[in-house]
């Protein structure tokens, strides 16, 4: 969807070529925010469906935003940095704002660049802690319509390639050990045999450095003559993953470290329980005992034994699927965050 760069008060550009959890909160927000400021977003690979003008056209955008200043909303280093020398090389008449999701003291050049943010804006009250500047602090939402529980999971697990009849838990999202993929697999080589209608789903990117930690965790399911139950998908390359999470019957996030995590969230809101490890903001999402279980990152016997009890206990993980999507629709909407990002904007346009 094509908008004139000129007509534009606010641009939330997403300025990496690979799919990520950023892209996603980017490709998520900007369509509801449309609804009530004019917003758009720009980046090399865009859906064609939201709000968006060509990178190329960034340096020849008007000084000035229909309302005066214009926002400009980086969520990396290197859309701050583009930011910047719009705004003091360029002479583009912007505020800049960051979202900051990161757990721990970022590095020097960050800082720096954070440093000349107009606003910040803190993913979690954690992330808030490891800021040296003033942020408010707005947790992520989700589109509770998009993530939603399927209608018929048989036909769409047949249109993904995936066993309508089998017992699915998925891990999806970045392949990569900080990820804990490793962990899920040999959590895997452990349930697997004991649950015999159960598959294990690993779906998601890889990057080239990335590739000899994925080739060992294939050798790995195909030495534990798993090859067939724990498959490593290639990364969808669609703009949501949600039929993923809509297909699977528990969810398992293993991670080692995280900024903020969607993806618990994600699965919460299309009905699935999750298993998820204590880092990002995953206390503040899931509920244990109720939507899910959280266990201490990189503890393998904790992790396999939650998982273990969501996939002997049917009523149990029915239950937990049940009070997950109901969560999701009554705390962690998409629309409440946008508003209050949308707040942040209006408030810096006005102070011109």
């Amino acid at each position: 969807m094509q908008v004139d760069t000129d007509a534009t008060d606010v641009i939330a550009p997403n300025l990496k070529r690979r799919y990520s959890g950023v892209s996603s909160t980017v490709f998520r927000l900007v369509p509801v925010q449309a609804e009530k400021i004019a917003i758009a977003t720009t980046g090399p690979v865009l859906p064609d469906d939201i709000p968006q003008f060509p990178l190329s056209r960034l340096p020849f955008m008007s000084r000035s935003g229909p309302s005066g200043f214009r926002v400009w909303h980086a969520r990396r280093n290197i859309e701050m940095l583009v930011g910047v020398l719009l705004k003091y090389v360029l002479r583009k008449r912007l505020k800049l704002v960051f979202t900051s999701a990161a757990q721990r003291r970022r590095g020097e050049y960050s800082r720096w660049l954070i440093r000349r943010m107009d606003a910040v804006i803190a993913a979690s009250g954690k992330a808030n802690s490891y800021l040296e500047v003033p942020a408010t602090v707005i947790l992520h939402g989700i589109d509770a319509e998009e993530f939603a529980p399927p209608g018929d999971r048989a036909a769409l697990r047949s249109r993904l390639g995936l066993d309508p009849d089998a017992l699915i838990v998925g891990c999806f999202g970045r392949i990569r050990e900080q990820k804990g993929t490793d962990l899920f697999v040999d959590a895997m080589i452990d349930l697997l045999p004991r649950h015999p209608k159960a598959q294990g789903i690993i779906m998601g990117g890889v990057t080239r450095e990335q590739q000899a930690f994925v080739d060992g965790l294939k050798s790995r399911a195909e030495a534990a003559g798993l090859a067939d139950r724990l498959r490593i998908l290639p990364e969808d390359k669609g703009f949501t993953i949600a039929p993923w999470f809509q297909a699977s019957d528990i969810y398992v996030a293993p991670q080692r470290w995280e900024g903020f995590g969607l993806t618990p969230l994600e699965a919460m809101s299309c009905g699935v329980p999750v298993v998820a490890t204590r880092v990002g903001a995953f206390e503040d999402l899931v509920v244990p005992g109720e939507t899910g279980f959280l266990v201490p990152p990189e503890d393998i016997s904790e992790l396999i034994a939650a998982t273990d009890r969501l996939m002997t206990d049917t009523a149990l993980r029915q239950s937990m699927a049940a009070a997950a999507r109901r969560k999701v629709v009554a705390q962690h909407q998409i629309e409440h965050e946008a508003e209050a990002i949308t707040a942040v904007y209006r408030r810096l346009i006005a102070e011109g």
